[in-house]
């Protein structure tokens, strides 16, 4: 007997996002080659789990959908246990409901139909069995029962070969996973606990002071600030000062992804819970369990996927995408955000109750140019941490560039901070650092400007900027009003349309805008 595998499913070539993988395929071109030594209308390969038999490939004229969700319960059906028991196949001529049919209650078979049950094994390890059906009458013979049950034997390799193949599957996710978290982990750089102890402004006196105060306890933080001003350091330190500095700290930018990736991210899914999921993938809830999950931009996670954030905050559950299953995890969860929350609950763009149950423990991060007595220490560090492993050594901060570097209004904070001496290093060459601050243009890029240094006037309303155009014009016509060089003309109005307005704003007689003598 010989069978083989189509060229368009060999293993690189395989669509894993399809319903069937390459052993399902297996599986039922096996079933096809059995039908030349064996009639049947409806043929099974049901495979064993947790003592249930599920069907895992069909074939024949009354192979459904229905027959495909079928299970058996091994419990309750005693002649199927004894199959698997002595690892010998079966005829059974059904003659009544629930004798040994094994779809009994699915399909409506004639009295006294044909049956064939043949077990599935591996070394006496039972993995399932292979089912028979015929719409006709009798038994079938014992040569076919010897045939099938060597078949089976074979088959079995097949079946265990699967089951070796997901649980690596399942092994190559979760190395994935920690791959991921050691990624992650080594990125952190210095520890971010001493860059807050050592900043000697009172600001930052205050923000150590509440993150010693509740890292000790599971309490969700609520970290809010501008861009740039350190709010992952932040989140870092108080998974560092608490009892779960042992276990993994996973972060996330809930501003970077999609909307259709995020879900995924946070949650993981199941293999083809959409185009292109090819396997299991655990989410950041999963691998930062016992430990911690920082969520960045929290403010800029989808509404939909709020209540299902709020449920694991309440419950610690939640459900894979694409699963049914519900996982159970035990996570310290800090978010931050740099936009007010208040204003997108007002908005409903965000959730009041999830707003009220991140926020049981707030602490605001200063924007650095509020904190200029920062600014020395944290530049120092930016620059032994830059330069670390390099070879290079750590160019001094002469006390001018530190004074320039304070005057600097730093909108974009520390991040922008670290973009300013990177590039100053790249054009250093000695001992001292080449500080061009010329190349900030007042705003950190070449071309922008800095909003806060901009100088500007109250807000006017349209009539006083009206008053302020008529006021104008006839000063420069010295008060004339008529006539070709006459305010009116300057204005594009009538004459009588300007005096008009002149009365109305009491702006007085043309006479009261002649230059004095």
């Amino acid at each position: 007997m010989k069978f083989g595998i189509p060229s368009n499913l060999l293993p690189s070539q395989l669509d894993h996002s399809g319903e069937y993988d390459f052993i399902d395929h297996l599986l039922e071109e096996f079933l096809s080659v059995m039908g030349s030594v064996v009639a049947y209308d409806l043929a099974t390969i049901m495979e064993l789990s947790d003592q249930r038999l599920k069907v895992r490939a069909m074939l024949g004229p009354l192979a459904s959908d229905r027959v495909r969700r079928h299970t058996l319960d091994l419990k309750k059906n005693p002649a199927m246990r004894r199959v698997l028991e002595t690892g010998r196949g079966r005829s059974f001529g059904v003659h009544g409901p629930g004798e040994a049919d094994p779809f009994d209650g699915v399909l409506d078979f004639p009295h006294g139909h044909s049956c064939m049950v043949v077990p599935l094994c591996l070394d006496d390890r039972p993995l399932g069995i292979m089912t028979f059906d015929r719409r006709i009458r009798g038994y079938y013979n014992p040569k076919t029962i010897q045939l099938a049950e060597v078949l089976g034997r074979l088959l079995a390799v097949t079946l265990a070969f699967g089951a070796r193949t997901r649980e690596l599957d399942r092994l190559v996710q979760l190395l994935e996973g920690e791959n991921r978290l050691l990624h992650a982990r080594t990125r952190a750089g210095v520890d971010s606990r001493d860059l807050l102890t050592v900043c000697p402004s009172e600001a930052m006196r205050s923000v150590t002071h509440l993150a010693r105060q509740v890292a000790p306890t599971d309490s969700p933080v609520l970290i809010t600030g501008e861009t740039g001003t350190g709010k992952e350091v932040l989140a870092k330190a108080i998974h560092l000062w608490s009892v779960r500095a042992g276990r993994p700290m996973v972060s996330l930018n809930c501003a970077a992804l999609s909307r259709e990736l995020i879900e995924s991210e946070l949650f993981g899914h199941v293999k083809g819970a959409f185009t292109g999921a090819a396997a299991d993938r655990q989410g950041r809830f999963k691998a930062a369990d016992g430990g911690t999950l920082m969520l960045d931009e929290v403010g800029e996670l989808p509404i939909e996927l709020q209540a299902k954030l709020l449920r694991v905050l309440q419950e610690g559950q939640f459900e894979s995408l694409g699963s049914s299953r519900t996982e159970h995890v035990n996570v310290r969860l800090i978010a931050a955000t740099n936009i007010d929350l208040l204003q997108a609950v007002e908005e409903r763009r965000f959730r009041e109750d999830l707003y009220y149950r991140l926020a049981v423990f707030p602490i605001h991060l200063t924007p650095l140019r509020d904190r200029p007595e920062d600014l020395p220490i944290i530049a120092r560090n930016i620059l032994e941490d830059v330069t670390r492993g390099t070879g290079r050594e750590t160019p001094v901060l002469t006390r001018a560039q530190i004074t320039r570097l304070q005057q600097h209004d730093w909108p974009g904070n520390i991040r922008e901070l670290v973009n300013t001496l990177r590039r100053a290093l790249v054009l250093s060459t000695g001992t001292y650092l080449d500080l061009d601050m010329n190349h900030l243009n007042t705003n950190g890029y070449p071309g922008r400007i800095n909003p806060a240094r901009r100088e500007t006037k109250p807000f006017q309303t349209l009539e006083a900027q009206e008053i302020e155009h008529i006021r104008e014009a006839l000063r420069r016509t010295n008060g004339k009003i008529y006539g070709d060089d006459g305010a009116a003309v300057m204005l594009g109005i009538n004459p009588n349309t300007l005096r008009g307005r002149m009365r109305k704003y009491g702006l007085g007689g043309a006479r009261d805008f002649r230059p004095a003598r």
